[in-house]
């Protein structure tokens, strides 16, 4: 008689204790991060009144973050990664010490109306995050034993997508109740906390190679790697394209202002709605055992995306506005836990930082850059059609990827 299978751990990963550790950092940087979009985002089209400044907040941090992100997925596999973690958050929570400093010394005068300085001030943040993001996703799967990958992810996404839905509901309310001043402060001191959780992190960092070649060489072999593995490549791609074209998150501000005017308050709840409902699907996840016909799935969710989005574009509701939002993030969890999953299922160890980093660069590539595309295509289509435009590209996108990559499509569990 066959043995029964062992019954499914939902809390397998948390059991460990520097891993709790390591998310409860991840989740306050994270808090932070997403309070300090809303935060500069209001501060920005306050100021300016024009789409196209939004996108241009969102370039200032795309430049930097794709220019570096190989040297941080480099750095993430030749140094010890938890010390490259505390480096960078450290710059983080220095960049968002420059925006308080900002915001307090010029709430008068000639710099009142200033944007330039914020750009520049998100550029090095967008420094900050090529080297953290690499660093953290490998220190992440360096803590965990390779069968609690999929439940490690599924709980990183979790927290880090509650993060998503307090940190802009929280950027909204304080910056409508206090101003952008004491919301800069706020987030100084989440990067702050998150900066100090990580000490409580045991880590044993392990044995580096020894380095053969260039840098460019090293950075050269991660790139090599996810191109000549279709499966990933694929994977990857679908989120950048998807992400890219469908994102309406750089243009929230100008929805909640002009077209439900909803104010810094309902902006915030915007922002967070997505991530309520990506944290609602990563709960359902983490309570079931490792999906089936994940490759269908994905494709799937990425399409429900797009429609969300084309939804979201045609409500004057607040509340069907949310609803489209929050389904949206439900199904991008599930996209986002997949492709986590299966970057760390096929990435050899010592490869895992260049990896992550050519990943992050995907993913910055489809929200930065989409950022960009989003401001830009609203001045030009206007907001409404930019927005429906980018929710037929994601089907475009989902459809085109389903006929090149049939084994994307084929694939069953992820092992």
């Amino acid at each position: 008689m066959a043995e029964a299978a062992a019954p499914h751990d939902p809390y397998a990963a948390l059991r460990d204790g520097s891993y709790r550790w390591f998310i409860a950092s991840m989740g306050l940087v994270t808090l932070g991060l997403q309070m300090q979009g809303v935060v500069v985002g209001w501060q920005v089209y306050d100021r300016t009144g024009d789409p196209l400044a939004l996108g241009l907040v969102g370039l200032s941090e795309a430049l930097p973050f794709l220019a570096l992100a190989l040297f941080g997925g480099h750095a993430a596999d030749r140094m010890n990664r938890l010390r490259l973690c505390m480096a960078s958050t450290l710059g983080l929570a220095l960049c968002s010490a420059l925006l308080w400093g900002f915001s307090w010394q010029f709430q008068a005068g000639p710099l009142a109306k200033a944007v330039g300085p914020i750009y520049g001030i998100i550029f090095l943040t967008g420094i900050m995050r090529a080297f953290y993001r690499p660093a953290n996703v490998a220190l992440g799967t360096d803590l965990l034993s390779k069968e609690l990958y999929a439940n490690g992810s599924t709980w990183r996404v979790a927290v880090f997508h509650s993060g998503m839905v307090l940190g802009p509901a929280l950027g909204g309310l304080v910056y409508a109740w206090r101003g952008p001043v004491t919301a800069h402060f706020l987030v100084m001191a989440l990067m702050t906390g998150g900066l100090l959780g990580m000490f409580a992190v045991r880590y044993a960092p392990r044995a580096v190679a020894p380095r053969v070649g260039s840098i460019l060489q090293s950075l050269g072999e991660g790139l090599r790697f996810v191109f000549s593995r279709r499966l990933l490549l694929g994977a990857i791609s679908l989120d950048l394209f998807a992400v890219l074209f469908g994102g309406a998150v750089a243009v929230l501000p100008v929805f909640a202002k002009e077209i439900l005017q909803v104010g810094p308050q309902g902006l915030g709840i915007l922002r967070a709605a997505p991530a309520a409902g990506s944290v609602l699907m990563g709960i359902t996840l983490a309570h079931r055992p490792p999906l089936r016909r994940a490759g269908r799935t994905l494709l799937l969710c990425v399409g429900g995306f797009g429609v969300a989005m084309i939804a979201f574009a045609l409500s004057r509701s607040f509340l069907l506005s949310l609803l489209a939002l929050a389904a949206s993030g439900a199904v991008d969890n599930v996209s986002v836990v997949l492709r986590a999953t299966l970057v760390q299922t096929l990435t050899p160890e010592h490869m895992l930082g260049r990896v992550s980093s050519v990943n992050q660069v995907f993913i910055g590539s489809s929200n930065e850059i989409g950022a960009f595309e989003s401001g830009l295509a609203a001045r030009l289509l206007g907001l409404v059609p930019s927005v429906v435009f980018g929710g037929c590209m994601t089907l475009l996108v989902v459809a085109t990827t389903a006929w090149k990559v049939p084994e994307l499509r084929k694939m069953d569990r992820i092992q």
